[in-house]
Parts: structure tokens; C-alpha cells; sequence
């Protein structure tokens, strides 16, 4: 390789061109610094494309999934109802409330329609609280509260049984012993004067609720109640009033019965009287 001095001072080297001044760099031929200056870059379009493939196929498979999911709970028998069982029943029979309830065995369980179960088996006399729920296994579980007697009405020769909500909600031969008879003009849960005759039955002391033989209201405001004396033709009479300061009355009724008479006003429990 020879070089050779141009006009300007500047020597040159033959097959590289000129030799650049201090801070003016190096002038390379055409061809090598063109490509120096354009590097090769790979195409980056099918690589994108491969990164998108595994999400792809997950997403696909979590959609298959959820497919097999909706199928085997509406179009197979996986989670049907398979059995009904009823929980609570006394004296209710459990047939009787299967029958209530109308559950067709084989119907998918995400369609059993519960609060449509709840009130047809609300509506038998007998049950107080009814709650259906249901199990993985296929069972329908119903479970019920019966009433319970706190009271009975004669009616003709028939006795019914009535709780503590005023509701007349069975016919039987013979009541059950020891509840006492309850008198008022229309029985029912929306009778103030049934409702208001209960209420006093409720809060008494239980050894003074164990002598009530008779418990009856003419309105809210007049509760009488009829005591047993254990002797036959000789009952005593309380005359209660309202259902205001009960446990008032209450309180003074108990030294009151401890005199003689017939008839113990305690409707004023600040002026009682025994007549």
C-alpha cells in the first residue's frame, strides 16, 4: 500500500481516501460504511406470533372447561335431585310434606326453584318455619318446624289445637293435657282479642300458668282468666284487664290468691281486690 501527499497536505492513503484532521474521524469506502450503517435486523412479525400461541390454547382450554362444567350441570344427571329428605317432622308424617313440597325427582338442582318449595310446605297447617336447601350428593333437604299447642278451642264436639300466634291449626279427638281453653269471639292471628289473650297467657309464671283452666277476652282490654283450686265446681276468677303492667299484676297476683274469694281484680295492680 503507498501513499502520496495531496494539494491540500493531507496525505493519502491509496485504496482508503483521505485521511481526516484531529476530530474529523476516518473516511472509509462507500461500500464498507454503508454496511456499518445499516445493520441486518431479523423480522420480529412470526415471533410475536409464536409468543401469543400458549395463551391461546390456555384460553381455549379454560373455555372447554367451563363447557364441560355448564354441561354436566344442566344436561347430564351429575347434580340432579336424587332423594328428598324432610328434617323436624313430629307429628307431621313426612309423606305428607314430601307431597307438599312437589319435588319431582330428576329435576337439575340449579333449577329447583327453593322458595317456591318453601311456600307450599309453609302452607300445611302444621308447620311454623319451613327452609329447603340443597346438597351435592342430590338431596333436597326440607326442614320444618311443627306448631306448637299452647292452647285449645271447643268447637262442637271437635277440639283445635291454636300457638302462641293465635292459628287454629289442627282438629284433634281429645286435646293434650294441660293447656288450657281459650274463649274469645273469633280465633285467629289478626284478632286483637286473641292475640291480646295469649300475650297474658305467655307471661305468667309457669306455676301460675299451670293453674289457668280458661283464658278469654272479650276485647284487649278485658282478659279473664279462670284458676283451678284442685277441687272440682270450685274455680276462682282473675280479672286481668289489658296486657299492660304484666308482670306488675303478676306480682301482686300471688299474695292476692292467698285470700279467700271468688273473684281477684288485678286490672289496677295499684288498687287490687278480692271479692
Amino acid at each position: 500500500m503507498s501513499s502520496r501527499t495531496s494539494g491540500t497536505g493531507v496525505p493519502r492513503v491509496r485504496g482508503f481516501g483521505r485521511i481526516g484532521r484531529a476530530g474529523g474521524g476516518l473516511r472509509f469506502p462507500n461500500s464498507d460504511h454503508e454496511q456499518l450503517a445499516k445493520p441486518t435486523i431479523a423480522p420480529r412479525g412470526p415471533m410475536r406470533a409464536r409468543r401469543w400461541w400458549p395463551w391461546l390454547l390456555a384460553g381455549l382450554a379454560v373455555l372447554a372447561v367451563a363447557a364441560a362444567a355448564i354441561w354436566a350441570v344442566l344436561g347430564s344427571s351429575l347434580l340432579d335431585v336424587r332423594s328428598v329428605q324432610v328434617a323436624g317432622a313430629r307429628e307431621l308424617p313426612v309423606d305428607e310434606v314430601r307431597a307438599a313440597a312437589a319435588v319431582a325427582l330428576g329435576t337439575p338442582m340449579l333449577r329447583l326453584d327453593t322458595k317456591g318449595i318453601e311456600a307450599r310446605v309453609a302452607a300445611v297447617p302444621r308447620v311454623a318455619t319451613v327452609a329447603v336447601r340443597r346438597a351435592l350428593d342430590g338431596t333436597v333437604w326440607i326442614e320444618i318446624t311443627e306448631r306448637a299447642p299452647v292452647a285449645i278451642v271447643r268447637r262442637g264436639s271437635g277440639v283445635h289445637l291454636v300457638d302462641a300466634t293465635g292459628a287454629d291449626y289442627a282438629a284433634v279427638p281429645v286435646g293434650p293435657p294441660g293447656l288450657p281453653e281459650l274463649r274469645v269471639a273469633r280465633v285467629g292471628p289478626r284478632d286483637a282479642a286473641t292475640v291480646a289473650a295469649l300475650t297474658v297467657l305467655a307471661g305468667l309464671p309457669q306455676p301460675l300458668r299451670a293453674q289457668v283452666l280458661v283464658v278469654a277476652a272479650r276485647s284487649p282490654a278485658d282478659v279473664v282468666l279462670r284458676l283451678s283450686t284442685g277441687q272440682a265446681g270450685n274455680e276462682r276468677e282473675v280479672r286481668w284487664g289489658g296486657v299492660d303492667q304484666g308482670d306488675r299484676k303478676a306480682s301482686v297476683l300471688g299474695p292476692l290468691l292467698t285470700r279467700p274469694g271468688k273473684i281477684y281484680d288485678v286490672s289496677s295492680p295499684t288498687l287490687p281486690t278480692v271479692a
